[in-house]
């Protein structure tokens, strides 16, 4: 049987179903390893993970760990990207000493120059970012940015480099790349360097990514293992991605109309939503008679990964299912769910961003 191939770097969109599981040696989460009772656990958004068993540990018996996540300051926010910093809050709450790395290195010489043409544009993409981070209520104090980091992090990055060899690389990503190899190192010592002297010595570490990231998992575990620092293994859990509007597409910054952006005005907002692929039936009278299928709408999934209430999301899935909710109606709660959030939240971005400036360029 041919292997699932992962590209971290790619558009596909990649499903987490048993048998990736099984395939990658991942564990699914159960309702005995929830941490919390957060909609991300009982939704199954977080489904699967590495090493979990430690963090449990430490939240159960009030312990020490350390979660780091991270966006590429490649272009704008979506609401995929959302998932990945509701994650990181989650956890935040559940006790994690949390770092949040803006990796605008990463997406200068990760990406093609058509999408990041210089790692100044990439620097402004970071404030943009870092705004939007500090509206949704990440301190300050949690976020760094790659280019501004500290001597010992760039050393360890060249420490990391001697550990990791050429068929390693191809072993893992299928292919060598100078600028995504320079990313890859980064991306290890975001997640391992927390754990040096220097900073807080050997701890249990989360980090949350989506599937097609694990190459980046095992290589850091492996990675752990090799450097000679007595390193605990990262722990990683991984959640399903949120698909682009359209059907079969991943949401994707590059290709606009698959995705919400944190910046979209509600008049895009109702133009997207409406445009949106619909799990209705071709007819009021055949959705009447047959109920709609919620699964493979993207009105409902937005709910799904984005609305807090479980028993609303429960309600809205019968009603639409049974044919007793029409596609019109579910797209209309979704549309006022969306904007109403976007009008409150690019207030608070408005708010933060001379700091965000100030955080990437120093103060003028």
């Amino acid at each position: 049987m041919e292997k699932t191939k992962l590209d971290p770097w790619g558009s596909k969109e990649i499903k987490i179903d048993e048998k990736l599981i099984k395939e990658f040696g991942l564990k699914k989460f159960n309702k005995t390893d929830y941490p919390s009772n957060h909609y991300f656990f009982t939704r199954n958004i977080i489904i699967a993970h590495r090493g979990f068993e430690i963090i449990k540990e430490c939240i159960n018996k009030n312990k020490s760990f350390i979660q780091l996540t991270g966006i590429a300051s490649s272009g704008p926010l979506h609401f995929g990207h959302k998932v990945d910093i509701d994650a990181y809050l989650l956890f935040r709450k559940l006790g994690a000493k949390s770092f949040f790395v803006v990796s605008d290195i990463d997406a200068y010489v990760s990406r093609p120059d058509s999408k990041v043409p210089s790692l100044e544009v990439a620097k402004e993409n970071a404030v943009n970012i870092i705004s939007h981070l500090l509206a949704l209520g990440i301190p300050k104090e949690e976020i760094y940015i790659q280019s501004k980091k500290e001597p010992r992090y760039y050393e360890f990055a060249f420490e990391v480099s001697k550990k990791i060899t050429e068929n390693a690389f191809k072993a893992i990503y299928g292919h060598m790349n100078l600028g995504k190899i320079s990313a890859n190192l980064l991306q290890y010592s975001d997640i391992l360097h927390l754990q040096l002297k220097e900073y807080f010595g050997p701890t249990p570490t989360i980090t949350g990514i989506g599937v097609e990231q694990d190459p980046h998992a095992r290589a850091c575990r492996d990675l752990a293992r090799r450097l000679p620092y007595n390193l605990k293994l990262p722990s990683f859990f991984y959640f399903l991605h949120q698909t682009g509007l359209q059907e079969g597409s991943k949401m994707s910054a590059s290709i606009p109309n698959t995705a919400i952006f944190l910046e979209d005005s509600p008049k895009e907002i109702k133009r997207k939503i409406n445009k949106a692929f619909s799990g209705g039936r071709e007819s009021v009278e055949l959705h009447r008679k047959l109920g709609g299928i919620p699964e493979k709408d993207k009105a409902y999934e937005i709910l799904f990964y984005h609305y807090p209430n479980d028993e609303f999301i429960k309600e809205v899935y019968k009603k639409y299912k049974s044919g007793d909710m029409l596609s019109g109606e579910l797209k209309k709660i979704c549309i006022e769910f969306l904007t109403e959030f976007l009008i409150n939240h690019q207030k608070e971005v408005e708010k933060n961003k001379k700091i965000a400036r100030e955080m990437v360029f120093g103060k003028s």
